[in-house]
């Protein structure tokens, strides 16, 4: 699960904000004390900070200039300020996005999710830890417990297109749409039969109910 850090003295946002997010399998922390601002007191473990630029005491271009002496940790600034020098002064200060309020809140969870695939699962080694489960897509390899499992080539495009659609229906026509990128025939049995094959071999490694299917709608995985 990744935590992420809401910086912002709006009450009623981050209330809002914190209560989306969880929705989306995020854990949420909030940072309140404006006026003691310390970047050494952020935890080690957050993967994502939301920062609002106007703070009382310190703004958030302070804030974020002074987290950069401590960490990389990634951060979208959240403003009411829309204008150019407000954004080029936050990348110049270390900021990876900027979302100008009032913003549509899907729109900032998918640049969560881009900027957090980004930081933390595009990689060399290319792995996704899922449930206490290690997903090497790259070498078409399932790890639980020490125990692995190798996959197909249609087993892997499955597990690959549900892992990065992680806690959203992924519907039978996207997975074909995604899968199947050869000249093989593919009906609706062959993507059920494959589907059943991946669960089976997932299912052997103790990993019981990890695929499960919304009737009439498609597959999920939940990322806990």
């Amino acid at each position: 699960m990744y935590k992420i850090l809401i910086i912002e003295d709006d009450i009623k946002i981050r209330k809002e904000l914190k209560t989306f997010l969880e929705k989306y399998s995020y854990e949420v922390e909030i940072y309140e004390d404006f006026y003691n601002f310390n970047a050494e007191k952020i935890q080690k473990d957050i993967h994502l900070i939301l920062l609002d630029i106007n703070l009382p005491q310190k703004d958030g271009f302070y804030i974020c200039k002074d987290i950069r002496r401590e960490s990389n940790t990634p951060i979208i600034f959240i403003t009411s300020r829309d204008n150019e020098v407000d954004e080029l002064m936050g990348i110049h200060l270390g900021g990876d996005d900027f979302i100008t309020k009032p913003f549509n809140t899907q729109i900032l969870l998918a640049r969560i999710e881009s900027l957090i695939r980004r930081t933390y699962e595009t990689n060399t080694t290319n792995i996704y830890e899922i449930n206490k489960m290690k997903y090497y897509p790259d070498k078409s390899l399932v790890e639980f417990k020490g125990v692995s499992e190798e996959l197909t080539k249609n087993e892997n495009r499955i597990l690959r297109t549900l892992v990065e659609n992680r806690n959203k229906i992924v519907s039978r026509n996207q997975m074909m749409n995604c899968l199947w990128q050869t000249d093989e025939f593919v009906d609706d049995n062959t993507l059920t039969v494959n589907v059943n094959r991946l669960r089976n071999k997932l299912e052997s490694l103790g990993l019981v109910d990890m695929i499960k299917t919304k009737r009439g709608q498609g597959y999920i995985i939940k990322w806990n």
